[in-house]
């Protein structure tokens, strides 16, 4: 990881264009797609998710590219992505800690799982900053970086958001 902490700025801007990539999706989805869309939607924080953040960061200690994308976008659902993918909400992920625990990412002291795929599969932020994806549908199998920070994993899911048929 090269050391730089992710901005707020950046993920607002990040926002924007995927809100207007997910504008296009959903315009043309019923007509190459023969049926309607889900509701995808990139949710932007409220005081609601600002709280359930600051309880977060009360329970475990998460990494700070985390909070800060917590502080821009409460969640992301977006069904109709690929085979699915899915932000957690801070109140999801400590829920999710207090039932499971931290993944099971070895050198890594505490990697919190934040987000998920359509096929069950988990995201997780270990305190590298790194991205890791389950390699099942599971909490306790292995996990493999699919990408060095968290600004990379959205940049990676802008894409897919904007090359979505």
């Amino acid at each position: 990881m090269s050391g730089e902490r992710l901005a707020a700025e950046w993920v607002l801007s990040w926002w924007e264009q995927a809100d207007a990539a997910l504008t296009q999706l959903m315009q043309s989805f019923f007509p190459t797609h023969g049926f309607p869309p889900d509701h995808n939607v990139v949710m932007l924080a409220t005081d609601d998710s600002h709280a359930a953040t600051s309880a977060l960061v009360d329970l475990t200690p998460i990494p700070s590219d985390l909070t800060t994308l917590y502080r821009v976008i409460s969640e992301a659902s977006l069904p109709d992505v690929d085979s699915g993918y899915f932000i957690h909400s801070p109140a999801t992920a400590a829920a999710h800690f207090r039932e499971y625990g931290p993944a099971p990412i070895g050198g890594e002291f505490v990697a919190l799982v934040f987000a998920s795929d359509g096929g069950g599969h988990l995201f997780a932020i270990g305190d590298s900053g790194r991205v890791w994806r389950s390699t099942t549908a599971s909490w306790l199998d292995d996990f493999e970086v699919v990408a060095s920070s968290l600004q990379e994993f959205l940049e990676q899911l802008g894409r897919r958001i904007a090359d979505q048929p």
